[in-house]
């Protein structure tokens, strides 16, 4: 029987990007799955020297793989990765949150996932000036985009046993756009009468988040909504250090921690790579390896309550050590 080889595209982008996704690889690799990393240029860096912060050639390895693994990029990170997503098609961003023993958190009892929709809201682009005094943005928001992202949510919860979704809106003031976006969700939800299902306005979420987490299981809301809301989600847990993110589409898959490039520590082997490791987890889980993806999982908490973190965390390991001590934890 011949093994799989998994294909994917590594980039690395800028500041401590290279560095954590040098990690998460290297947590790859240990669990002898046969995989096939290919490097590709993207970011600050690459425009300065190439003219372009996303080559073709970086997107056409992309569409090749089967997955993208990506660092960060700094300023031209609206070229890259919202580039990326587009033309991957990626209608999914799953934003985990997930508080960790040993890490100093407001709310340890944190456990949700955020379903944010990928394509289409305020992040749109249609943006226009109509005078030198006026300017508007044109919020978007679809039935199939709508549909299919709530569709998502409401199967994914149905997978992980049952969790309750939260759709999350603002339809009291936008009453068209998020009007319509709740129409979508209840026609959804009728389909799936065996998962809880609850709405709630984007405020009230806000402040129910920061007073009792607990609350929430999945959540699913769209672009704008679901951008903020993830951010508050990493604060409950100590910061974006621990958040992992995926974004799936219907052929291709790309995965990213959260936090941006942190320039003022790259190079210097101190960046926490708990969430490119974590990222690690929901590929493996991508390509139907549970098994390998909850023993990354638990190999980070044992690490992260054992003390055996970075400096952020209150440990005093390197990248790449934190990476060894994952490793040895499998």
């Amino acid at each position: 029987m011949t093994e799989n080889i998994y294909d994917i595209a590594v980039i690395g982008g800028d500041g401590i990007g290279p560095e954590v996704v040098e990690a998460e690889i290297a947590v790859l690799e240990a669990t002898g799955l046969a995989w096939n990393f290919s490097s590709y240029e993207a970011g600050d860096d690459c425009l300065a020297s190439r003219g372009q912060a996303l080559p073709q050639a970086t997107l056409d390895g992309a569409l090749a793989a089967q997955a993208v693994i990506f660092g960060a990029a700094g300023v031209s990170a609206a070229d890259v990765i919202l580039r990326l997503r587009a033309e991957l098609g990626t209608f999914v961003n799953l934003r985990p949150s997930v508080a960790y023993k040993g890490v100093n958190c407001l709310h340890p009892q944190t456990d949700m996932m955020i379903v944010r929709e990928n394509t289409e809201c305020l992040y749109a682009g249609i943006e226009a000036q109509l005078t030198p005094e006026v300017v508007t943005a044109t919020r978007v928001i679809t039935s199939q985009a709508s549909t299919r992202i709530v569709n998502y949510a409401l199967e994914w919860a149905r997978q992980a046993g049952g969790k309750k979704v939260t759709a999350v809106h603002k339809a009291n003031v936008l009453r068209k756009t998020d009007g319509h976006f709740l129409q979508c969700c209840r026609a959804a939800a009728r389909q799936f009468p065996d998962v809880p299902y609850e709405e709630a306005l984007v405020d009230s979420v806000a402040m129910r988040m920061a007073m009792r987490p607990e609350e929430f299981q999945v959540i699913v809301t769209t672009n704008l909504f679901g951008d903020i809301l993830s951010d508050l989600a990493a604060g409950l847990i100590g910061g974006l250090g621990m958040c992992p993110s995926a974004n799936l589409g219907q052929a291709h898959a790309l995965f990213e921690p959260v936090h941006g490039t942190a320039p003022d520590i790259a190079g210097q082997g101190k960046a926490n790579p708990s969430a490119a490791i974590l990222c690690g987890a929901m590929l493996l889980r991508h390509l139907g390896q549970e098994q390998w993806a909850a023993r990354v999982e638990k190999a980070v908490a044992d690490c992260v309550a054992d003390g055996q973190a970075t400096s952020d965390l209150g440990g005093k390991l390197r990248t790449m050590e934190m990476a060894r001590a994952v490793i040895d934890r499998l």
